[in-house]
């Protein structure tokens, strides 16, 4: 009985190491992985980061005046160094203006985010948004984050995995892998999702299930090499780039389920059906050609 009780303290001891350290650094993970073991360390998302990792968070922001405050908190509490870079592509609901107001400089937030807020003259659309934040990331891995709360920062961990470990140059996290929650809304939107992923893999020869998720992580020599060749400004971006993710050598792709808390179009939802036809323009488009 009392070898027993010696074996709870221990465990209580080593899990109270594992809590007290930074999450995934090197000594949180030994720490873990004395508890769990390594396999069980690698069911449960549990790993180690290099030496001075960064991830960079690009979030585009178009009229978000009341979902961004909130996306942000959640941003900061994912337990990696960040860099966050905010676009605001003209907003006209005051989301510009508590940006500045908030944000007037570069800042460090605390220890593990520093903010970087770029601002757009006249709206151009997410695409050209995204670009203007690729070409100021610097950090290791570089990761899209809308504004609208649809999708969980603090799923972005699990996702980074398989870079981090050299498995994977891209990562796409997908709404319909998996069994993560999903709410339940439109039908044809689901319908044009899709029928838009299968055709962009009939150009792409990938095999995704979600070619439309705002969910994509790139290492930093992938987005280095492409994003400056990106042109679409609109959500044309999201076929354009995976079809030069699929187009560039050695560039291993995977995909993982993520959840998703889709709007209503009441709720602040942009996307449209002109947007599922120019989305298909740039599927045989950049299909066919660089």
């Amino acid at each position: 009985m009392s070898e027993m009780s010696n074996e709870a303290s221990q465990l209580r001891s080593l899990l109270g190491a594992a809590i007290d350290g930074q999450p995934y650094s090197r000594e949180w993970y030994e720490t873990l992985k004395l508890v769990l073991g390594e396999s069980g360390c690698r069911q449960l998302g549990f790993y180690q980061l290099p030496d001075g990792f960064t991830l960079t968070v690009v979030i585009p922001v178009y009229n978000e005046v009341h979902t961004l405050p909130v996306l942000l908190e959640r941003v900061r509490q994912v337990p990696i160094h960040k860099e966050i870079i905010l676009i605001d592509d003209c907003s006209k609901d005051g989301t510009r203006e508590m940006l500045r107001e908030k944000y007037p400089e570069d800042q460090q937030l605390d220890p593990l985010n520093r903010i970087h807020v770029e601002y757009h003259d006249k709206n151009q659309g997410k695409g050209a948004a995204v670009r203007t934040g690729f070409l100021r990331a610097s950090g290791d891995v570089v990761i899209v984050q809308d504004a609208d709360l649809e999708y969980d920062p603090s799923e972005i961990p699990r996702l980074i995995q398989p870079i981090v470990e050299g498995e994977a140059d891209v990562v796409f996290g997908s709404r319909f892998l998996g069994d993560r929650p999903h709410r339940v809304l439109y039908f044809w939107h689901y319908l044009g999702n899709r029928t838009l992923t299968l055709l962009s893999n009939c150009f792409t020869n990938l095999n995704l299930t979600d070619m439309e998720t705002c969910y994509k992580l790139f290492s930093r020599d992938v987005i280095r090499d492409i994003a400056p060749r990106l042109k679409q400004n609109r959500f044309g971006f999201e076929p354009e780039i995976t079809a030069r993710v699929a187009r560039h050598e050695k560039c291993r792709v995977f995909e993982l389920g993520v959840s998703y808390h889709g709007r209503t179009y009441a709720e602040g939802k942009k996307i449209g059906w002109k947007d599922g036809f120019q989305a298909l323009w740039c599927i045989v488009r950049y299909g066919l050609m660089d």
